[in-house]
């Protein structure tokens, strides 16, 4: 009897091990891209995404001059219109790091004229 409870104990601390390597392998597939490459956040960079494969939990991250720049989340709305919704999350540090949630994710920079110059990226994350 004894032999079948520590086989028990056994089954149930590798089950856990297993599950922390999942659970680690998952966070290990998560990727930083610094959006822009090398010119960073500025106007002209919509077609930065394409070709790219993102995932949920890919991080962006967005560099560039705080007093001429910022980035803000919108919906699909305020990025086709290039307007602030009123609950949107205004990035300004000019390090920004914004980790992508499942779907479609929308920036853009809210300076005057610079989402219109194409300062803005539409993002679905699988």
């Amino acid at each position: 009897m004894g032999q079948g409870r520590g086989s028990a104990g056994v089954g149930v601390v590798m089950v856990m091990c297993l599950s922390l390597l999942l659970l680690h392998c998952e966070w290990a597939e998560a990727r930083s891209y610094t959006v822009g490459d090398a010119g960073g956040w500025s106007p002209n960079v919509s077609g930065w995404p394409k070709g790219k494969s993102f995932r949920a939990g890919d991080v962006l991250v967005f560099n560039y001059a705080p007093s001429a720049h910022n980035v803000v989340a919108v919906n699909k709305a305020g990025y086709q219109t290039c307007s602030t919704p009123r609950a949107a999350k205004v990035f300004q540090t000019g390090k920004d790091q914004i980790k992508l949630a499942k779907g479609q994710n929308f920036f853009i920079c809210s300076f005057p004229g610079h989402c219109q110059s194409g300062m803005k990226i539409a993002i679905t994350a699988a």
